[in-house]
């Protein structure tokens, strides 16, 4: 089970030896006594009620085990993945807080998944001492000044992507981690996906050999709303930020250089300045290529693929779709098509990375996906825009000297 270090501004988890006979509190809450940690869980409750300006008030709900006693701050989609894994999935986590600017979201979720705590001000969960981590679903200009003010609180975070539009703000979210000494871990999921996953083993284990060429395919079934894609940094900081990620981790190498290309077929995405359809060439360090291929709409529903290539052999990772079946008949052979988006292509993917975040906090471990595994991907997004902008390959050293 899991307790805090308050006082080191860090979590560790206890053993049965440092738990004494007069400690009856931690003794009963860590080894069984679950009557007892109910009452203290609400009494918790029932005092953030009195001292959260934005606290709602719930009906008594809490869980019966002391576990990692996690805070979701943006209740939207993503979070409400989150707490679906965390409530039900996790094993060693509690969802004890959600926080979101709309009351009605807050309200709903915790009453959904018995979450005993919920508030509208992010900074009422932050500064609840019932609260060990943080998950950062909001938007993407609230992430930096919550990752800061979470660390400052001795919380671990996980925050998902990006961290922010801008390199400076984001390397004084990082130094502000790293300065209170909590562990921060940046939510990109394919890492997680079993069939990436393999991908990621044939080349790490020798089985492609040297690496030669990597081929990304990423389409979504439709674009996000217009009001959305104003505030979203555009395509390359939004979608492509994804196969960044994927491309440096697949490859085991970062990339040296980006060449975009683009166009826009929807006018309102065209009206923004942006492109619905992308293709990026990139040059890695240890010498492979390769290439990614976005769209923001496809007829044919969510479309994610790969194949990548060595001196060795090759491995293909292909579209998943909700059933196995095939039916033919005298114009050829069928199947439904591949499932619809990517909250249902990587359930699994998000459940893992959960369980990889908190498990990193009971084992005091690094995260697999750290701030600077955030923030190059930021960097590439920066120069794949300048790339189509100026219609040529752009260097990574231009953006960023110290990636050169």
């Amino acid at each position: 089970m899991y307790k805090p270090d308050h006082e080191a501004g860090k979590l560790k988890r206890p053993t049965k030896q440092t738990l004494t006979r007069t400690d009856s509190y931690d003794r009963n809450l860590f080894y069984g006594d679950s009557k007892l940690h109910k009452v203290m869980v609400q009494q918790s409750a029932d005092a953030f009620t009195k001292v959260a300006d934005s606290a709602l008030r719930l009906e008594d709900s809490v869980s019966d085990e002391a576990k990692v006693h996690v805070g979701i701050i943006g209740c939207g989609r993503i979070g409400q993945c989150h707490a679906a894994n965390l409530a039900n999935k996790v094993p060693d986590a509690e969802l004890v807080c959600v926080s979101d600017f709309f009351e009605e979201s807050a309200r709903l979720l915790a009453k959904q998944y018995n979450v005993p705590m919920a508030c509208t001000d992010y900074k009422d969960l932050i500064n609840n001492a019932d609260v060990h981590a943080i998950i950062v679903c909001s938007p993407t200009d609230t992430h930096a000044d919550i990752i800061k003010e979470a660390a400052a609180a001795g919380k671990h975070i996980f925050c998902e992507k990006p961290i922010d539009k801008s390199l400076s703000v984001i390397d004084e979210a990082l130094a502000a981690v790293e300065e209170a000494g909590v562990k921060l871990m940046i939510g990109f999921q394919k890492r997680y996906d079993a069939d990436f996953g393999r991908a990621y083993d044939a080349r790490a284990k020798g089985f492609l050999g040297t690496p030669v060429k990597l081929h990304l395919t990423s389409r979504d079934p439709a674009p996000p709303p217009v009001g959305y894609l104003k505030n979203s940094g555009g395509v390359f900081l939004d979608q492509t930020i994804h196969d960044f990620d994927m491309a440096r981790y697949l490859v085991g190498s970062d990339v040296v250089e980006i060449y975009a290309t683009g166009l826009a077929v929807n006018p309102e995405i065209e009206a923004l300045g942006d492109y619905d359809n992308t293709i990026c060439h990139l040059k890695f360090a240890n010498g492979c290529i390769g290439t990614i291929d976005n769209s923001r709409a496809t007829p044919y529903g969510y479309d994610q693929k790969a194949e990548f290539f060595g001196t060795s052999g090759a491995i293909t990772v292909n579209n998943n779709f909700p059933n196995t079946a095939t039916y033919a008949d005298r114009t050829g052979c069928h199947t439904d098509l591949p499932v619809y988006f990517f909250m249902q292509r990587f359930a699994s993917a998000f459940l893992m990375e959960m369980i990889a975040f908190i498990d990193c906090i009971v084992q005091d471990t690094p995260v697999p996906c750290t701030g600077n595994d955030g923030r190059i991907p930021v960097v590439y997004a920066m120069a794949a825009t300048k790339s189509i902008k100026e219609n040529r390959p752009v260097r990574i050293s231009e953006i960023d000297p110290s990636l050169g």
